[in-house]
């Protein structure tokens, strides 16, 4: 499927947004991992996103997909995000922001 514009923005916003970060550069999904906006269909890239269908069969419409790191997924047999990769807050303390974003496997 060949993504709008309008879709890629519409479903970037349904990411997580934080208030230590841009939220027009960075973004989380729902298995925690950081994406970068710049990086859609980036599959190698530490922050490399694409777009999931969340409800089978559901219609094409912006409601029913989200943003996904490229190495987790939406399994939709189960409704549960499979996760591989999440935000990786090692030697950063509470209340604090690892300064640059950074992911890891889990």
């Amino acid at each position: 499927m060949k993504w709008t514009p309008e879709l890629i923005e519409r479903v970037w916003e349904q990411g997580r947004a934080l208030p230590e970060a841009n939220s027009s550069v960075w973004r989380q999904d729902a298995c925690g991992a950081w994406m970068r906006r710049d990086q859609l269909g980036r599959e190698l890239s530490e922050f490399g996103w694409k777009i999931e269908k969340t409800v089978a069969g559901g219609p094409d419409t912006p409601e029913n997909f989200r943003p996904f790191h490229c190495r987790n997924r939406k399994d939709l047999a189960n409704n549960k995000s499979q996760c591989v990769v999440t935000a990786d807050r090692s030697g950063v303390g509470p209340g604090e922001f690892a300064s640059p974003p950074r992911n890891r496997e889990l």
